[in-house]
């Protein structure tokens, strides 16, 4: 029997396309699409998700929440806000972001701007397939701290040090739970409904919070 998969998010790309004509595109695209861009070194990625890829973006999204409410940590979701750098010529639309340790800088601000804010404190990237462009690099040079790349059956954790990533084993955020087993929830999600396995997942956290104490 062939075994037949069905994919998880579509992705496109334009090459040698100037800066300017990105974020004109940007600008015509608008804000009300599904499609999320990234740009650089004269690369337009465009990426179209489906219903897998939305769905794991989700709910880390809602294990991001608990973690924040379990460990005390106000957060702002900031979702797939767009990310530019003039000076870097460098754009991206990442899944989820999010700001929990500079999240009273931007509380209060409708629009952020990278020459003055920070970035966001966690970016989330889903790629069930091999995107064209380095987020890595691309992340780094914005100096977004800490970086979670998801696909489909792996977690895997970067953190910014001395303007390079670095994969390690737990997040400087939620030490000591270990968040990298969060793909085994997205599984459970699955048999067990969302609802259940959220509360699954606090009662998780709270455990591995509590053999710490």
């Amino acid at each position: 029997m062939v075994a037949i998969t069905h994919p998880a998010e579509t992705r496109s790309l334009l090459h040698n396309i100037s800066w300017q004509t990105f974020k004109t595109m940007l600008l015509e695209m608008g804000t009300e699409r599904s499609s999320r861009l990234a740009y650089d070194n004269g690369i337009v990625e465009i990426m179209s998700p489906l219903m897998p890829h939305e769905n794991s973006n989700r709910l880390i999204e809602v294990f991001v929440g608990v973690l924040c409410e379990e460990f005390g940590l106000e957060i702002k979701r900031s979702g797939s806000l767009t990310l530019m750098r003039d000076d870097l010529e460098r754009g991206a639309e990442p899944d989820s972001s999010y700001y929990i340790q500079n999240e009273a800088l931007v509380r209060n601000k409708e629009n952020i701007d990278l020459a003055t804010d920070p970035p966001p404190d966690l970016v989330l990237e889903v790629e069930y397939s091999h995107s064209a462009i380095d987020k890595l690099k691309l992340y780094a040079a914005m100096g977004v701290p800490e970086f979670w790349r998801y696909n489909g059956t792996t977690l895997r954790i970067y953190q910014l040090t001395d303007g390079q990533y670095s994969e390690v084993p737990m997040s400087m955020t939620f030490a000591p739970v270990p968040v990298r087993e969060i793909p085994q929830f997205i599984s459970a999600a699955k048999q067990n409904g969302e609802v259940s396995t959220t509360r699954a997942f606090r009662a998780w956290v709270k455990e591995k919070l509590a053999s710490q104490s």
